[in-house]
């Protein structure tokens, strides 16, 4: 094959005159010259064969996944020498090919394999072979569109002898004699068949069937092939194909009605077939626009040549559609997505000459059909066709070169000058239609290099003149379609040869042609008969037409029984004059009728077939199985038999039992007339004699076959004492994970009365048989649980008496613990009208002769004389209990015959029966339901409102109201009423008083319905309710009279945290007063209230705690007077606090440090704090307390933590976290580094100036400030002083040291008391003396004014002036001593540190330096 043309793409130079030669080379190194030209004709042949497969061009993209163009063959070979698999894969992308050997991947890095990939051909090679070579080999291709594999088998013989000198040795290894291969038989049986499949265009359809293989040999799989309508299907883009070990599917991803028919799958073995079948119906899809026509379908190409072909189609069915008007063609080429109309008016006839087409290029086609409503939507595209010269190849010949080449080349190719051609030869018309012909000719030899082309000339026998009918577009193959030609017409053709040198003579004529007319439709199919098939699908038979005019098939039609309804059974022309009608209705009747097609249109309808009710034709049952012995007295054999699994389609209504035996070949019948239960005793038997038994049943259709024979069964008594088999073991309420299980009692009861049973089961295929029950049970029935799903299980029962254990009955038909799809459980209500019980069960399988069987604990209930009635509709069956009592508990359950075993149950305890008992005496004995009990509600000027609601009532509802048993008059001033949109029934009593004290009642009759409702009102009940009567009433004169309240007192929280109590008031004049209270104490506001604007507003300064308590408020004048308090203490104290909160900590600050001389203080500055508020501190996650360490505090302005005596566990993260009840505010300061560091010196630093504060020197008190004295008495200074250490003191007068002598004299007594005395004091001593207290700490100095007078003056004034204390700073750096084991308490946080005042500068004093701490 061309590479050009294997990837679909047509090489327009391919036959261009620079491309003469075609080159084989050949292996004929001993090859005779007799057999030359046989092999050249061969190669020719080989050729020609391969260009017209290329006629039908490919596209890569459009073949997405694998496909085996040749696939592995098996091949046996003998040991040592080599064997070579081949295999040619293609695929777009390019496929990735593995090999396997006996299913594991092969390993070819060994170097035994030797493995080759060429343009899409793959091979395999063992180069040597051994015995361990023999396997299956297995090649798998795959890329992302799918995969696809091939499987063959190498088998290697040992080397025998004798076979050295086989007569045959001298042939080809291919075409050795190997020894026949004898095939094992296989049998094939299908677990899961595919059935019937209703689709539509568009969608999809999977067909799937599982099967076991016996035996089942992995190199002996059989293969599976598809069939539709008996023509094989492979895998392509319109159908996918897997097949694996027991399982094959059939996947039809893109459903058009070329899709329709009957599929068949055959399991092909070398030992035979095992098919299945089923159709698959593919209706018309959605049309573009309403009541447009379906799509036509089957589009084939004929006639395909350079620069035309022919399309032809299958017109769609109209059941309810318009007739089809014509259709068009549309064509579009290979590798493009641009459809182009081909005609442009609608063509009635089913085929059309496609013409205009670019030689050797690819195109696809496709058909839409036209009526009056519109188009339809296009018909599946056709296979790709390429348009080219079928004939071209029939002028290769091969030249001889010598050695091993030969030359492939045309005949118009070989060198001859000069000459016209000869004359072309029998022509003739190889399709004939009514407007053309499709002419056929043998060409002339021709040895030219000149072109060669043909004139075709054509003449009406009626003229005899001839007409050349190519002028334009000379004909280079021998095969022609003239078109436009005349319906029903007689024409005759010839042909003419031609090249540059000339034309050669004309033809002989054809015969006479005519051009058929057109006929028209078929005539209508004849009578129309159907007959039952199955309980879904009716077999159609019919007459073909009289007529048929070219008929293609036919469309099959169906409709219910009395309805206009038809709808098309098929929807894609059938061809033979039977037919199944799937998808039936069962127990529905139908007519049918038939159209017969042809390329023109659809026929008249046939006549109606005979109306026919859709059910199974009836055969004869099934064989019996499973004979089994219950009891045996040496006489006598009880036996007991499993009914036939198919029963035919009616009921089984007797059986024949026979007997022999052991050994012997004739059976005898042991019974007339026929049984009708499959319990049978069969008497007059020999006593240890060894007996086989058959049975047969029959329907109204006739006798079954013979059930297989029983094991042989010894006629000897039975003694043992345990009882005998159970039997009869049937299922229901098969569910994913459980089954109930019933069984019969044993015929033979052993040695005592059976006390209980014992179920065993067993998965499918093995003999663990498990004990579901470990106590027996005494009924006969059992829920085994605990079940796997989806898995078989086989079952078998035990009875259970005195003596033990007994024997084990026959073992059950297999179950699947595997819920009915769309199953159901039975329901249990009270019906909401009538109040019976009802227990209902929907079935999701039903037929016509299915039966709804109900059993209470299991036992099918036949006495109704209690009132119990069973009614059937459809699908769904209820057991009403019309007179239930307390004694109808218990488990009820309840099959449906025929079905897949639809079954359930539904167990009433008797707590829920007792519920169930007294809502149905309430529904017979109705009760008014009630949305609200009787309420009462207060309304204005005290007046009781006693209403209630009822879900619904009429316009016939009457009422009464009681109170204390006497009815109330709804006269006025009272008032009564009611509300039927609503249900509301109300009665208003003026005036509530303390005789009203009590229960009121409302009794209610609506038609049949009675409700009744109280409400008790005494104690505090009553007295809230009389209470707030009055207030009401109060409340009314109060607001209508007198000055009062409009707004009651309430507490506001400004945006700054101030707190303000706020009232309105209204109705005032000039005279009313205001005053405010707190606990009873009047509070007179810094502003009076404002009674002109009505508001009046006390603000509460530093809101907390001590601010909480009782306020009031009252406003007065001669009219009367009205008071509002509010308790400011709980929520209105705590929603205060919040809303504090929540503004305070909104406005709060970064922390911020300030140093005290006891700690490091952080601050959160902030609108207001108080120490009520939501605030708390944080060191890193930790919650910080109170403590003596961490003293926590504040101001009205800020809140503060102070750390007492900070040390490096002290470092860290701070936080400060104010909450409200919706949000929270945190702020943080991380007090390490040299944040800390800074904080801590200043901190050290404030500690040494108190402490040094604390312990210089002082002087304590008694020196006055101005002393007078009269001359020459003695003056004597005094006072106390303080320091530790003790301090020094000295004495100074107008600022020079006193030196102490007998006139001065300095005393410091016991570190305390110091004294300056003056002896004789003169007039020179009067002056200012000062005091200097001092130790290392500092000290201070204390002036003292000494005026001395004469004796007989006047004393003088003294004026002191005074000056303050001069603080003497200490001497740094300040030393501290250690603390002591007990330390002094340190001072509080709050009190300010002494503030040093500055001292004027003097002798012996230095200016002190001002500390930071004021």
């Amino acid at each position: 094959m061309s590479v050009s043309l294997k990837r679909g793409n047509y090489n327009h130079e391919y036959h261009h005159k620079q491309s003469r030669y075609v080159v084989k080379e050949y292996s004929s190194s001993e090859v005779k010259e007799e057999r030359y030209e046989h092999k050249t004709q061969v190669h020719i042949q080989e050729m020609i064969r391969a260009k017209m497969l290329d006629k039908y061009v490919r596209e890569g993209p459009m073949i997405r996944g694998p496909q085996f163009l040749a696939r592995l063959r098996s091949h046996t070979v003998f040991e040592n020498t080599p064997v070579k698999l081949f295999c040619t894969v293609e695929g777009f992308p390019t496929p990735i090919v593995k090999w396997y050997k006996d299913d594991v991947i092969l390993d070819t890095s060994s170097g035994r394999y030797l493995v080759e990939s060429k343009g899409g051909i793959h091979s395999l090679e063992i180069s040597r072979c051994t015995t361990d070579d023999t396997a299956q080999y297995t090649v798998v291709a795959g890329n992302t569109h799918g995969q696809a594999s091939s499987q063959a088998s190498v088998i290697v013989k040992r080397f025998k002898q004798e076979e050295e000198t086989c007569p045959y040795a001298w042939l080809p290894f291919t075409a050795a004699l190997l020894p026949k291969i004898h095939y094992t038989k296989i049998n094939i049986t299908f677990v899961e068949k595919f059935g019937p499949v209703f689709a539509a265009e568009g969608g999809s359809a999977s067909l799937t069937a599982t099967m076991t293989l016996n035996p089942n040999l992995a190199n002996l799989q059989p293969e599976a092939q598809w069939y539709r309508d008996d023509l094989r299907l492979f895998d392509s883009k319109w159908a996918k194909i897997e097949t694996g070990r027991g399982v094959t599917t059939l996947t039809l991803p893109n459903l058009f009605k070329d899709d329709e028919g009957l599929y068949t799958l055959r399991m092909v073995t070398k030992g035979g077939t095992a098919e299945h079948s089923a159709f698959i119906s593919v209706a018309d899809g959605p049309p573009p626009v309403p009541a447009a026509p379906g799509a036509p379908m089957d589009i084939k190409i004929h006639d395909a040549n350079r620069d035309y072909v022919i399309v032809s189609w299958k017109p769609p069915n109209t059941t309810t559609e318009g007739p089809i008007l014509g259709y068009f063609v549309d064509k579009c080429e290979v590798g493009t997505e641009n459809w182009t109309q081909c005609n442009d008016h609608p063509i009635k006839i089913c085929k059309y000459p496609v013409s205009g087409l670019f030689e050797a290029h690819s195109y696809y086609f496709r058909v839409r059909a036209v009526n009056s409503h519109g188009i339809s939507k296009p018909s599946r595209m056709s296979d790709p066709i390429a348009a080219l010269d079928p004939t071209e190849f029939e002028r290769l010949h091969a030249v001889k070169l010598g050695g091993k080449l030969d030359v492939v080349s045309y005949y118009d190719e070989v060198e001859a000058e000069g000459k016209p051609p000869g004359v072309p030869s029998g022509i003739f018309a190889s399709e004939t239609d009514r407007t053309y012909v499709v002419l056929s000719w043998k060409a002339p030899a021709y040895s030219s290099k000149a072109p060669m082309w043909y004139y075709l000339e054509k003449c009406l026998t009626e003229s005899g003149a001839w007409q050349r009918v190519n002028t334009q577009v000379p004909i280079r193959s021998p095969r022609y379609a003239v078109f436009d030609l005349t319906e029903g017409k007689q024409y005759r053709f010839r042909v003419l040869s031609a090249n540059i040198y000339g034309n050669s003579e004309p033809s002989e004529p054809t015969g006479v042609i005519e051009t058929p007319a057109l006929k028209g439709v078929p005539s209508a199919p004849g009578q129309v008969i159907s007959t039952r098939e199955t309980d879904t699908s009716v077999l159609i038979q019919w007459a073909p037409p009289k007529e048929p005019n070219n008929l293609i098939g036919y469309y099959i039609d169906q409709c219910v029984k009395g309805s206009k309804d038809w709808t098309s059974a098929n929807h894609k022309p059938h061809k033979s004059t039977k037919f199944v009608v799937s998808g039936l209705t069962k127990g529905e009747t139908y007519v049918f009728r038939v159209q017969a097609i042809n390329e023109l249109g659809l026929s008249d309808e046939s006549q109606e077939s005979a109306p026919l009710t859709v059910m199974a034709a009836l055969t004869n049952p099934s064989a019996p199985y499973d004979i089994a012995l219950l009891n045996c007295d040496g006489q006598s054999m009880v036996l007991n038999w499993k009914k036939p699994l198919h029963s035919g389609g009616a009921k089984i209504k007797e059986y024949y039992v026979d007997k022999r035996r052991s050994g012997a070949t004739m059976w005898r019948e042991i019974h007339i007339p026929p049984l009708t239960e499959r319990l049978y005793k069969v008497e007059g038997l020999t006593e240890g004699a060894v007996y086989q038994f058959q049975v047969y049943a029959a329907n109204l259709a006739g006798l079954g076959p013979a059930s297989k024979q029983s094991a042989d069964f010894t006629c000897e008594a039975w003694t043992m004492p345990e009882p005998g088999p159970a039997f009869d073991l049937s299922f229901c309420e098969v569910r994913d994970d459980s089954v109930l299980v019933e069984w019969l009692k044993p015929v033979y009861t052993g040695s005592g009365p059976i006390t209980g049973y014992h179920v065993e089961f067993a998965k499918k295929g093995t003999s663990d048989w498990t004990t579901a029950n470990k106590t027996a049970v005494s009924h006969r029935f059992l829920k085994v649980t605990g079940l796997e799903v989806g898995t078989s299980y086989v079952f078998q029962v035990r009875g259970v008496n005195a003596a033990g254990v007994g024997m084990a009955s026959l073992p059950s038909d297999p179950v699947t613990a595997k819920a009915v799809a769309g199953s159901q459980e039975v329901s249990c209500v009270v019906d909401e009208k009538s109040g019976d019980i009802v227990l209902s069960f929907e079935s999701c399988q039903i037929n016509e002769s299915s039966q709804f069987i109900w059993k209470k604990n299991y036992k099918e209930i036949t006495d109704f004389s209690k009132g119990v009635v069973i009614k059937t509709e459809g699908s769904q069956s209820k057991m009403i209990f019309k007179n239930a009592d307390k004694e109808d508990f218990g488990t009820y359950s309840v099959s449906v015959t025929n079905t897949e075993g639809v079954s359930s149950s539904y167990t009433i305890s008797a707590e829920e029966l007792a519920k169930m008992l007294a809502l149905s005496y309430d529904i017979r004995h109705p009760i008014i339901p009630l949305k609200s009990e009787l309420a009462y509600k207060i309304l204005e000027r005290g007046r009781m409102r006693f209403w209630l609601q009822a879900e619904e009532i009429s316009s016939n509802v009457t009422y009464k109201f009681f109170a204390n048993n006497k009815e109330l008059s709804g006269a006025d001033p009272n008032k009564m009423g009611h509300d039927v949109s609503t249900g509301i029934i109300e009665f208003i009593m003026d005036h509530f008083t303390e005789e009203n004290e009590g229960t009121f009642t409302c009794q209610i009759t609506d038609g049949g319905g009675k409700a009744q409702s109280s409400l008790v009102l005494i104690g505090d009940a009553f007295k809230a309710a009389l209470a707030e009567a009055e207030y009401q009433r109060r409340e009314y004169i109060r607001v209508k009279e007198g000055p009062h309240f409009s707004e009651f007192l309430s507490l506001q929280v400004g945006e700054d945290c101030s707190v303000t109590l706020v009232s309105k008031v209204a109705n005032l004049k000039k005279e009313s007063v205001f005053h405010w209270y707190k606990e009873d104490t009047e509070i007179i506001p810094d502003v009076k209230p404002d009674l002109g604007s009505g508001v009046c507003k006390l603000p509460i300064k530093l809101f907390s705690l001590k601010t909480a308590g009782v306020y009031k408020a009252t406003i007065s004048d001669d009219r009367g007077k009205d008071m509002s308090q509010i308790d400011i203490s709980g929520k209105v104290f705590d929603d205060a606090i919040n809303k504090i909160n929540q503004l305070a900590g909104a406005s709060a600050a970064e922390l911020v440090i300030s140093c005290t001389a006891t700690g490091i203080q952080l601050q959160c500055h902030m609108k207001y704090y108080t120490q009520e508020m939501n605030i708390t501190w944080y060191h890193g996650e930790t919650k910080l307390a109170h403590s003596d360490k961490l003293v926590i505090g504040g101001n009205p302005s800020m809140a503060t933590m102070e750390v007492i005596e900070p040390s490096e566990r002290d470092k860290g993260m701070y936080s400060i976290l104010i909450a409200d009840p919706e949000n929270s505010y945190k702020r943080k300061l991380d007090l390490s580094g040299d944040v800390y560091e800074k904080a801590f010196a200043e901190f050290q630093k404030l500690k040494a100036e108190a402490y040094a504060e604390k312990n210089r020197g002082k002087v304590v008190g008694g020196l006055p400030d101005v002393v007078t004295i009269m001359e020459k008495k003695t003056l004597s200074l005094t006072c106390t002083v303080c320091g530790d250490p003790k301090p020094q003191v000295s004495w100074l007068k107008n600022g020079a040291e006193v030196e102490p002598d007998d006139q001065y004299v300095v005393s410091l007594d016991q570190g305390r008391f110091a004294s300056l005395t003056i002896k004789g004091v003169s007039m020179e001593d009067s002056g200012r003396y000062t005091m200097i207290v001092q130790n290392k700490y500092g000290g201070e100095s204390v002036d003292i004014v000494v005026s001395i007078y004469r004796h007989g003056e006047k004393i003088p004034e003294a004026k002191p002036t005074l000056t303050p204390k001069t603080i003497i700073p200490p001497k740094l750096p300040i030393e501290i001593p250690q603390p002591k084991a007990q330390p002094a308490p340190s001072p509080a946080p709050s009190a300010p540190s002494p503030a040093p005042p500055k001292a004027p500068t003097g002798r012996g004093v230095k200016s002190p330096t001002p500390t930071r701490r004021k």
